[in-house]
This record gives C-alpha cells, sequence and structure tokens, in this order.
C-alpha cells in the first residue's frame, strides 16, 4: 500500500517532469457543484431531487461530441470487420464501465470474448475492490498494454473522467505508437489523454453533487459514450437487423424465447413457424431469419452469411457493402 508520502514524493516527481500539468482542483469534474451546497442537511427526498436534476444534464453533454462518437463507431466497425479488436483501458470507476461493456458484448452480438477487452488499472481484482493507487503508475499502464500486442488492426478507447491518469494515458501513448487507432473518453477539455488518442470523446457534464465523485455523472456519461459506440459499431457489422438484436447468443431459456420473439416480429410468423425455423437453423437466428427471408435453405444462408462477414440484411439481400 501507498504512504501519504510516497504519493506526495511520486506527485512531486511528475509535476516537476510536466507530466500532469492539469492539476486536479483545476478540473470541471473536480469543482464545487452549488446546487449541491449543504448537502449533508438535506432530506432524503431533496437529495434524491439534486441528484436527478444533475443527472438530466448527462444526455446534453454526451450529445455535443455526438460527431467524435460517430467517428469512434465507424473506426471499431471497421476493426473488427478486419479482424482487429477494441480494447478498452481504464481505471476506477472508468475501468469498471468499460469491463461491464466489454462482457456484455459476447452475449448481445455473439462475438468472440477477444473481439471487445478491457485493462483495468489493478487487474480484474480492482473491479470489486479498490486498488486505485495503480492508476498513479504509467510503468504499469505500459506494461499492461504491452501484454495484449496491439497492432494497426486494433483501436483502443482510453476512458479517464479527469484526462489525466499516468496508467490510462501511458497505456493509449504505447498503443498508438504500435500503430493501433485511438481514442479518449473524458469529461474535461484540454487534457493529458486527449493529447494521447487521436480521436477524443469530451462529456463535460460538470462537477458532482459530491465533488469529485465521477463515479456518478462522469461515469454515468461515460456509459452512455459506451454502449452508443459497441452497439453502434455492431449494426454498422449487421448484428442488428431492423431494431432487433438478431446476433445474440441463445444459451438460457431468456434468450431462446428472445430468438423466438424476434423471428415473429420480423417475419411476421406464428410462433409455431418461429420455433420450427429455429430448430432447423440449429438455434442460429441469424441463419434463420436469412432462410425466412430469402426463402433458401440452411446452407445457402450460412454461405451468404459467411459472404456477407455475418450482416444479416446483406445476406437476405446478398449483396456486400463497405463501411
Amino acid at each position: 500500500m501507498a504512504t501519504i508520502t510516497s504519493v506526495q514524493a511520486e506527485t512531486a516527481g511528475s509535476e516537476a517532469s510536466g507530466e500532469h500539468s492539469n492539476h486536479l482542483n483545476h478540473l470541471i469534474t473536480e469543482g464545487s457543484n452549488e446546487a449541491s451546497l449543504g448537502f449533508d442537511t438535506r432530506s432524503a427526498l431533496e437529495i434524491a431531487r439534486i441528484i436527478n436534476h444533475e443527472d438530466s444534464k448527462i444526455a446534453a453533454a454526451v450529445k455535443r461530441s455526438l460527431p467524435e462518437i460517430a467517428l469512434v463507431i465507424d473506426m471499431v466497425a471497421r476493426s473488427l470487420r478486419d479482424g482487429g479488436r477494441l480494447i478498452y483501458v481504464g481505471a476506477g470507476s472508468s475501468g469498471r464501465i468499460a469491463a461491464l461493456d466489454a462482457s456484455e458484448c459476447p452475449l448481445a452480438f455473439s462475438t468472440p470474448p477477444q473481439s471487445v477487452q478491457y485493462i483495468m488499472a489493478g487487474g480484474p481484482k480492482a473491479l470489486a475492490s479498490a486498488v486505485e493507487v495503480n492508476e498513479d503508475s504509467p510503468e504499469l499502464g505500459h506494461r499492461d498494454m504491452a501484454r495484449r500486442r496491439p497492432t494497426r488492426k486494433d483501436v483502443v478507447i482510453g476512458l479517464s473522467s479527469s484526462g489525466r491518469t499516468p496508467y490510462v494515458v501511458a497505456a493509449v501513448e504505447y498503443a498508438r505508437a504500435r500503430g493501433a487507432k485511438t481514442a479518449a473518453v473524458t469529461c474535461n477539455h484540454g487534457a493529458a489523454l486527449s493529447e494521447a488518442a487521436e480521436i477524443t470523446i469530451v462529456a463535460q457534464v460538470g462537477p458532482e453533487v459530491i465533488s469529485g465523485s465521477t463515479r456518478m455523472k462522469a461515469a454515468t456519461a461515460q456509459k452512455m459514450v459506451l454502449n452508443m459506440i459497441t452497439t453502434g459499431a455492431m449494426t454498422r457489422l449487421g448484428y442488428v437487423y431492423d431494431n432487433l438484436m438478431v446476433n445474440l447468443h441463445m444459451q438460457n431459456t431468456k434468450l431462446v424465447e428472445r430468438g423466438i420473439g424476434i423471428l415473429m416480429r420480423a417475419c411476421g410468423i406464428d410462433r409455431e413457424t418461429a420455433v420450427r425455423s429455429i430448430k432447423s437453423a440449429s438455434l442460429n437466428v441469424p441463419a434463420a431469419l436469412v432462410m425466412l427471408k430469402a426463402g433458401v435453405d440452411k446452407p445457402e444462408a450460412m454461405r451468404r452469411l459467411a459472404k456477407s462477414g455475418n450482416n444479416v440484411r446483406q445476406a437476405i439481400e446478398d449483396t456486400v457493402l463497405e463501411l
């Protein structure tokens, strides 16, 4: 465990070398929120109202970065299409948000686990236990990213509410030096992470209700952004048909029922026909959908899906379009 003295010494060394010119007390995410002054004297309902009012600002903050988000969506889609990976890197709340998004992609879109990954300061144990001292080490960020061997096929996205986390900045710098495409998700303008990455998404949500508690508005904004990136990329790849999650992995009863419902809705068929179609497609919803929509058998449906890179709409139309 780092002592106060060791942390002060490391901070002083970093400042002397010019690594962290953005001191925390100058960051918007660390500022005092006038709306929550006297917060500890408020009733439970007043506390809830203040938090809810501040939360209502998050979507507008994210909206201002939609052009940059769109660029990252297409960047990730191209990478995954070409056999690359999306690798998130974060610390603390940002790292936990990244881990959540990465872990949900295989279930929602049937992507291989290695396609969307996360790197967390402190390792997997940091998901449940506070080991935030690791975020102060650029050496650890460099080391952990090096272990993933990023290449020009990959996209690396660094997440940091402050935009100055040494671990994350160093990891993104390393990945970019190895040719990977890079992006940053932060809640402050002009941060070191922005300089390290090619594209920066800034969701400037303002001071937190509890000063510096970036697990609140900042973390929510980051989750919104990551949801947009992976959902957008998977949709661009054709893993969504209309607004239906057709590429889901049916590994439990709920998801089997969802797959049946998707076929019923997309094809206008009854439940019995949907069940029969899914069985004939070996529980492969995209194949069943192509079979029904294009009027082809399973081998032809699988051929079309392979040709289109599992883009369901293109497989139905038997075309291949470039992103």
